[in-house]
């Protein structure tokens, strides 16, 4: 019988992400954490978004937040590492919905 040894993020009482290290779970709790700051924020802004909106842009946000970070440092869009990755606008949707991020998503919170 093998002993395996797991990391589960759980909030509100729901198992988000289980992970083989201490480290990458405490990392996923902290971009959880800021991600649902952000989406407070995201409350207040002048752009009334649909409902879930504000998540899914909030954890957007949260999962990019070192360059998010470089953005706002430098007022630049830095250079991406592969040709392929070129920061290009998105095409809305007839509706103009924000398109739902294309992760793996954990049970839904």
């Amino acid at each position: 019988m093998a002993v395996e040894i797991k990391y589960v993020v759980v909030r509100e009482g729901q198992e988000k992400m289980s992970f083989a290290s201490k480290k990458d779970a405490d990392a996923y709790d902290k971009m959880l954490d800021l991600a649902e700051v952000l989406s407070e924020w995201l409350t207040h802004s002048p752009v009334a978004l649909e409902e879930g909106q504000n998540d899914v842009l909030a954890m957007w946000m949260a999962e990019n937040k070192d360059l998010l970070s470089t953005v706002l440092r430098s007022g630049k869009l830095p250079e991406l590492e592969t040709a392929g990755e070129k920061a290009e606008p998105q095409e809305a949707d007839a509706e103009d919905h924000v398109a739902e991020h294309p992760r793996k998503r954990t049970k839904a919170a």
